[in-house]
């Protein structure tokens, strides 16, 4: 059973998602060094790497929104345990970035615990398929820098697309 509270604590995690986004990104390519901090359009483009489509829009059914979010945000946590074990081993003395790393995945994972909530209250749906990226243990150093990097630029473009459609969708009705 959902809390009462649990769609006001969904928009706020998005909310704080989305404002936090551009700061993580930044911080993370100022962690990397070169060349990621000056060649971050080239290495970073996330062109080659899966994510989730994202098709909906604020007018699309509030059911498939919900749906297309957590297969977004299962991903993202699953690929900011990948960032975050491979920063504890290329840079375990840059705190701040590890402390964002853990404290967006707290995050994304209450928000995966409060959609799937609102998942079975609302549309009876107990499991929703999602597919992950790809793991970078094995890789090279530059590998898992440049894996981490691209996951992280398309999250800042796609996340303040998922903010603008799913807010409309938990508007108190």
């Amino acid at each position: 059973m959902c809390r009462s509270t649990v769609q006001e604590q969904t928009r706020r995690q998005v909310a704080v998602l989305n404002a936090t986004a551009q700061e993580l990104f930044s911080l993370y390519l100022k962690c990397q060094g070169e060349p990621f901090s000056s060649e971050s359009d080239k290495l970073c483009n996330p062109a080659g790497i899966f994510f989730p489509a994202f098709r909906v829009n604020r007018t699309s059914e509030r059911k498939e929104v919900m749906v297309a979010m957590y297969k977004l945000f299962a991903f993202l946590n699953a690929s900011l345990g990948n960032i975050t074990r491979d920063q504890e081993e290329l840079n375990p003395m840059a705190k701040e970035l590890l402390e964002r790393l853990h404290n967006t995945t707290k995050t994304t994972r209450g928000l995966i615990s409060n959609l799937t909530c609102l998942l079975c209250k609302n549309y009876n749906i107990f499991q929703v398929d999602v597919r992950y990226g790809d793991s970078s243990k094995g890789k090279s150093a530059f590998k898992k820098k440049q894996q981490g990097c691209q996951v992280l630029r398309k999250y800042v473009q796609v996340i303040g697309q998922a903010a603008r459609v799913l807010l409309p969708h938990l508007s108190p009705s």
